[in-house]
């Protein structure tokens, strides 16, 4: 499984999964359906505005100037619309198009930050040879085969796209709350959102699979900071992660607040 570390907004850094091909095909498959969905709408205005017009049966030539000109500025709004669809969405929306959204994966640069309009619009500009002059031939073989999971305009831009699912998930939480004689170690947890206990699950599970203890003692000292805590006698940073996860959903799940 290939990763890209992401430094989170609490200043930890985490190793997220890289998006693989069929995860972009079917973001694509939505952003397609998206658009043809908009094509049907502006051709619905096209008909209603000819059909207004008493012009239907004249032809264009036959309508008036003003329609001609409505017609002439609804077809650009949609083919600028399609034309810049992935690179407006992506810089206005943190690197996702509603397909991607969908789908639960983003596009980040290769150390995890947010690209800058300039990667953006090398994506962009990279389309037509990746999706258009293939016909999708290009992308599709890149990405299977390119370590980070990359499509041409990704390797030169410098970015990948990333699943944004979290590795652990309250569900799982929930699942493995401690028996009803269980005596919470800290209290405190009760300070903590649903999104803070998700991360620590996920640093958990990062250092499980990379035994990457950095990331342990940073989001170590960061809990300990919040909480106003402090590990008790012979319980280590990772220790202690384990015991906030347990704590919260052990006071949690019995609305101990």
């Amino acid at each position: 499984m290939q990763t890209v570390r992401i430094r989170t907004s609490q200043n930890i850094e985490i190793d997220y999964q890289v998006a693989n091909l069929g995860d972009r095909i079917l973001a694509r498959i939505v952003d397609s359906g998206v658009l043809i969905g908009l094509f049907y709408v502006f051709y619905l205005i096209l008909i209603l505005t000819v059909i207004g017009s008493a012009g239907f049966n004249r032809g264009f030539n036959g309508m008036g100037k003003g329609v001609q000109i409505t017609l002439i500025v609804i077809g650009v709004i949609y083919f600028l619309t399609y034309l810049l669809y992935d690179l407006v969405c992506e810089y206005f929306f943190n690197g996702q198009t509603i397909g991607k959204y969908a789908i639960k994966m983003k596009v980040v640069t290769l150390n995890g930050a947010r690209p800058t309009f300039g990667q953006y619009l090398i994506r962009w500009v990279f389309r037509l040879l990746d999706f258009g002059l293939s016909a999708s031939i290009c992308a599709i073989i890149s990405v299977a085969i390119s370590k980070k999971k990359q499509r041409i305009g990704d390797i030169i831009a410098g970015t990948t796209v990333i699943k944004t699912t979290p590795v652990a998930t309250l569900k799982e939480l929930y699942f493995s709350t401690p028996d009803d004689d269980y005596v919470p170690t800290f209290n405190e947890v009760i300070n903590l959102s649903d999104s803070d206990v998700t991360l620590i699950m996920d640093v958990i599970t990062n250092f499980k699979k990379n035994g990457n203890n950095v990331v342990v003692f940073e989001m170590a000292q960061k809990v300990k900071e919040h909480l106003g805590i402090e590990n008790p006698k012979g319980m280590n940073d990772f220790k202690l992660l384990q015991a906030i996860v347990k704590d919260y959903a052990f006071i949690t799940s019995r609305g101990s607040f």
